[in-house]
């Protein structure tokens, strides 16, 4: 069970993250939808495990490849926002949610 701190710092994360986001993937991620769904910190709040969601899928691999080469630039960029709040940027992690396709895949079977 997460402490309340831990919920804050996640719920600031995300937002900050999704921020980030929406302003670099014109440039860094071939323009492809992000959108970050959850974020989840250690006890420690040392590590920050964001799980995103691709759109368009079909890419998705490649996509999140690029996400964790440019993972020093996107944790730079915020430090940058979040510096004043934390006093430590936690390490990020990044992998796909891929519960919307989960549930389209679902729906998909239900409607046959």
């Amino acid at each position: 069970m997460e402490s309340t701190r831990q919920q804050k710092i996640s719920r600031l994360l995300q937002k900050e993250l999704a921020d980030i986001f929406q302003k670099e993937s014109r440039t860094l991620f071939m323009g492809k939808i992000i959108s970050v769904t959850t974020v989840r910190v250690s006890p420690d709040l040392a590590l920050a495990r964001s799980y995103i969601s691709i759109f368009p899928s079909e890419n998705a691999r490649e996509v999140l490849k690029q996400i964790r080469i440019a993972n020093p630039k996107i944790r730079g960029l915020l430090g940058r926002r979040v510096g004043k709040q934390l006093r430590v940027i936690p390490e990020l992690e990044f992998y796909i949610d891929d519960s919307l396709d989960y549930i389209d895949k679902i729906d998909e079977l239900l409607k046959s």
